[in-house]
């Protein structure tokens, strides 16, 4: 996966999540479905495919996310 992916991962309690990773300066008005490719969740995604997982480090502790879907839809404009 890289930049301009939009990814659905799912995590073992079934949460599912799809954003698109961009760049931080494409981050406004609050947007819920992108995050910065500098993010913790954008780096442990990068360079992974379908079925492989991530481990997020967060303040709680590692996460481990399964990648489901990537894509590379260009946006209508």
């Amino acid at each position: 996966m890289f930049f301009g992916a939009t990814v659905e991962i799912e995590n073992d309690a079934g949460d599912i999540k799809t954003f698109k990773i961009v760049g931080p300066e494409e981050i406004y008005d609050e947007r819920k479905d992108y995050i910065s490719i500098d993010s913790p969740m954008a780096r442990a995604l990068l360079k992974k495919q379908v079925d492989d997982e991530a481990v997020v480090s967060t303040p709680q502790g590692d996460k481990t996310w399964y990648i489901n879907k990537i894509s590379y839809k260009l946006e209508q404009k």
